[in-house]
């Protein structure tokens, strides 16, 4: 919140003056997720301006732009997994083919079924496997690590785009992006 209020001040912008409030929604830190919607659920109600959310993984895949490849990010998720989704480029925007996925990239590999690029800090970790399985059916590509995280410009676009569209924000169904729902439930004690 303090970080908040010095960026709206250095900018000279009250936020009354701000339309409509996006964030990302992970998946990611825990904690860090919670408190980033909870404050913009309060900054939601205190300016009954919109909110909308979106997923790290749809702005990540927004960073590649050709047209003739799926587009998989791969965040290492720990615990030997992968956060993962398969896109492609449709007319220009970035459509999402698949659920959001928890998976080993064993299994996520299986799933990829054309030419894909690769992009996330997950290449760091499973470069080597993604070249092994795929090169013996299809050509993996990857981007460089500059486009490997959540942008704000491309979470301001499809966050921009989706308010928009949507005629009325219920922030009761704002929720981060939890991929690991037994481990990030909140138990009473």
């Amino acid at each position: 919140m303090p970080k908040i209020k010095e960026l709206l001040r250095k900018s000279r912008v009250s936020i009354n003056k701000i339309d409509a409030f996006i964030i990302g929604l992970g998946p990611g830190s825990f904690t860090g997720l919670r408190i980033g919607v909870s404050a913009i659920k309060g900054f939601c109600v205190a300016s009954e301006k919109p909110c909308v959310g979106v997923a790290s993984m749809d702005t990540i895949a927004c960073n590649a732009k050709e047209n003739d490849r799926d587009i998989v990010p791969i965040i290492d998720a720990k615990r030997g997994q992968v956060y993962s989704a398969i896109y492609q480029r449709k007319g220009g925007l970035v459509v999402r083919l698949s659920d959001y996925l928890l998976l080993p990239i064993e299994k996520l590999l299986k799933k990829v079924k054309r030419d894909s690029i690769f992009l996330g800090d997950g290449v760091n970790l499973y470069r080597d496997k993604i070249e092994g399985y795929i090169n013996n059916k299809r050509q993996p590509a990857f981007l460089p690590e500059k486009y490997w995280y959540p942008g704000a410009g491309n979470l301001i676009k499809l966050g921009f785009s989706r308010v928009k569209k949507a005629k009325k924000t219920n922030i009761n169904k704002l929720a981060p992006l939890y991929l690991y729902p037994k481990d990030c439930q909140v138990r009473k004690p």
